[in-house]
């Protein structure tokens, strides 16, 4: 076992985001007078117990703490970045020199500087994000313990445990620049999870379960968690290959948001001023049905990823990125914005709170795959067989076979096949039955025909 003692935690968010903005505004000084004409700084500060356990005995008791300091320089054109842990004022000072000193030892860079100062945010709304948990070492091993063991005594079929964990975490952040501008940000996240192991020896399969979320009464019940786990992993057992053929396919909520995160990258501005994506120049083009809806929310109350400016300063917004199928805008900061001579979108470091609209009101996966009749839903997703620059997909699989619109016996060992241009256009039927989990909120969604390849 290896235990590393956690602290106590203690509230000090203000005092700690006070005193980051005082170094932040003290390294900005220090830039200006060594010279540069532009510089931004950012700073933050993490704490976190992290618990894990596997059958019954406790496995590792984590207590974190970090802390970084990140200080870009330009002068003029050209830029130059340096980075410490150590708030020492002789380190804080030599970390501006040597940004300072790299900077001057590069070439020009026409996209380079901060982003525009009027695109500065200037509203600092509370987002309802800050929720710390007072969790001590023990509380957290006996919920990870119970966890498990509801999981384990839920069904005699479980033979094993991959583990089971607890975990809370809490930052605080002072971003700012030579705009003026300073923003502040603090949040916390929390979650408990299992995996669990089911049948024996060349027939053992391995699923899991978990919550997650900002607060600590937003998260399932220990035993619920546990039982999920249970009955899922039970549900993988005596699985069968397919024959090879086009069929429909249905990702469940968890594994569906990874589509989008597809279209993410592909209309993310790194991807676009580099020529690496199969969508490129597609603004105002038709790449969903015309029924689909995707919208950007970055202001929602206690939203997972919920922002009032972005990595460079700039303020978010709400905007459609999908509306009636066709794509509205990409996904830029300021660097990628004068890449390809556009105006940012306040997406430096991603996008905020995206949410699909379901096609139907309390349409979930059952309603889905009654309304599919035939074919595969996908519940885990292996490999990492995306092309970028042509949108081929190939990915293994597991899931279930659906037939007659019902959810039959489990599948593995299958691969799924596409493009991902030509399945975005396919998609059916997009659930109402969102995964939480995750700032990317979407449902079950459905392709019309994919290529299934499986053991003929």
């Amino acid at each position: 076992m290896n235990v590393i003692a956690p602290e106590v935690a203690v509230e000090d968010s203000r005092a700690q985001l006070d005193r980051l903005e005082g170094i932040a505004r003290q390294l900005l000084d220090t830039a200006r007078r060594l010279g540069a004409s532009q510089a931004e700084v950012a700073c933050s500060e993490d704490r976190g117990l992290d618990v894990n356990v596997r059958m019954g005995q406790v496995e590792t008791v984590e207590s974190t703490r970090d802390r970084g300091i990140a200080v870009t320089v330009y002068f003029g054109k050209r830029k130059g970045s340096a980075s410490t842990a150590d708030l020492h004022p002789a380190s804080l000072a030599a970390t501006v020199e040597q940004a300072c000193a790299i900077a001057r030892h590069t070439e020009d860079d026409a996209a380079a500087g901060l982003a525009d100062a009027e695109l500065m945010a200037t509203a600092f709304p509370d987002f309802d994000g800050w929720h710390p948990w007072a969790l001590q070492a023990e509380q957290a091993i006996d919920l990870a313990l119970a966890c498990e063991a509801a999981g384990r005594d839920s069904d005699s079929r479980i033979s094993n445990s991959d583990g089971a964990s607890a975990s809370t975490a809490q930052s605080v952040s002072v971003y700012a620049n030579s705009h003026g501008f300073v923003g502040r940000e603090r949040g916390t996240h929390h979650s408990i999870g299992c995996a669990l192991i089911a049948g024996q020896g060349d027939g053992m399969q391995r699923d899991g379960w978990y919550s997650s979320a900002l607060a600590r009464d937003d998260l399932q019940d220990v035993a619920s968690i546990g039982r999920r786990a249970a009955e899922r992993t039970v549900a993988r057992l005596q699985p069968r290959s397919l024959a090879t053929a086009s069929m429909p396919v249905l990702f469940a909520p968890e594994v569906a948001r990874s589509l989008i995160g597809h279209l993410l990258s592909a209309v993310s501005g790194g991807a676009l001023y580099r020529q690496s994506s199969f969508l490129l120049d597609s603004v105002g083009q038709q790449l969903f049905p015309q029924w689909m809806q995707i919208d950007e929310r970055p202001h929602l109350r206690r939203g997972l990823r919920s922002a009032a400016f972005d990595g460079d300063g700039v303020a978010t917004r709400e905007s459609a990125l999908i509306r009636d199928g066709v794509l509205q805008r990409y996904l830029l900061g300021a660097y990628s914005a004068r890449k390809l001579g556009l105006q940012s979108t306040g997406n430096a470091g991603g996008v905020h709170n995206l949410q699909v609209a379901a096609s139907a009101p309390g349409l979930d996966l059952h309603g889905i795959a009654r309304q599919m009749g035939q074919g595969l839903l996908v519940t885990e997703l292996m490999g990492q067989g995306v092309n970028g620059v042509t949108g081929d997909y190939s990915r293994g699989a597991g899931g279930f076979r659906v037939e007659n619109g019902e959810i039959q016996h489990p599948v593995d060992g299958i691969t799924i096949a596409g493009n991902l241009r030509e399945m975005f256009n396919a998609i059916e039927a997009v659930g109402a039955d969102v995964d939480p989990r995750s700032h990317v909120q979407v449902g079950s969604i459905l392709i019309g025909k994919m290529t299934v390849a499986g053991d003929d």
